[in-house]
């Protein structure tokens, strides 16, 4: 398998209708993270002529990170043999089909999806360290560079069968390390690097809505059930222990 946790739960490459309907339903869980959630949670604490540009970003940055997955991030995420990162094989899906199979009971088309709607989010969460202060192009940019040089390899090295940090024994269940470390320290870079905002503190920047931030976040916490217990990739007893602690 290549997105390991217990090693005996994908024993048989045979496909489970259950497993299989769970993680399409934990993926539509984890897109509705990003939209509208995340959209409408940081999009609520920015000044209300700023609330476009917000959902914006986070929708756009969904439709880029699906096309630069499908053309070569899953195959370099998710295919070849090396410790840092993978190869070409299946850029553009290459040999993915309706009869591959990528983990034990599900089929690779499924475990792609699932796989994407975390690598939409991941970058997504880093809008609000620059939100309000980066021009929508160099956002788009910004984006492309991360999500190839940073999250591409960090995904491989913990995710992936010959990853280094798995090997090392490195346990990530749900993107602890490669969604919310990797995100949450570039982040702190990235709004390092830009800078304070102009007119802060002389000037009052307050959330232009608190009830959409709240309404955002609402979405998120129901999505997050189908973020963790979806990465039990299964639908068995890992799955229901994973939506009770969450």
């Amino acid at each position: 398998s290549v997105f390991l946790f217990d090693s005996n739960v994908f024993a048989a490459d045979k496909l489970d209708s259950g497993d299989t309907a769970w993680i399409l339903t934990s993926t539509c869980l984890v897109l509705f993270m990003t939209i509208p959630g995340l959209a409408l949670f940081y999009g609520g604490l920015v000044r209300s002529k700023n609330i476009l540009s917000v959902l914006m970003q986070c929708f756009a940055i969904a439709c880029l990170v699906t096309v630069l997955w499908i053309i070569y991030a899953y195959s370099i995420t998710f295919s070849g043999g090396g410790s840092f990162i993978g190869n070409l094989d299946k850029a553009f899906l290459s040999g993915v089909t309706k009869k591959s199979i990528a983990v034990g009971t599900l089929p690779e088309t499924v475990f792609v999806m699932f796989q994407l709607t975390f690598a939409i989010i991941t970058p997504a969460l880093i809008v609000g360290a620059f939100a309000e202060r980066m021009k929508f192009s160099a956002m788009l940019l910004f984006t492309a560079l991360w999500f190839t040089l940073v999250y591409a390899p960090v995904c491989h090295w913990v995710w992936a069968d010959n990853g280094w940090l798995l090997k090392m024994g490195a346990l990530d269940f749900a993107g602890g390390t490669v969604v919310h470390i990797n995100s949450g320290i570039s982040a702190l870079v990235a709004a390092l690097i830009i800078g304070k905002r102009r007119g802060f503190p002389e000037q009052q920047m307050m959330p232009h809505n608190l009830t959409m931030t709240v309404t955002g976040a609402s979405m998120l916490w129901v999505g997050w059930f189908g973020f963790n217990a979806g990465s039990a990739v299964s639908a068995g007893q890992d799955a229901g222990m994973a939506m009770l602690v969450t």
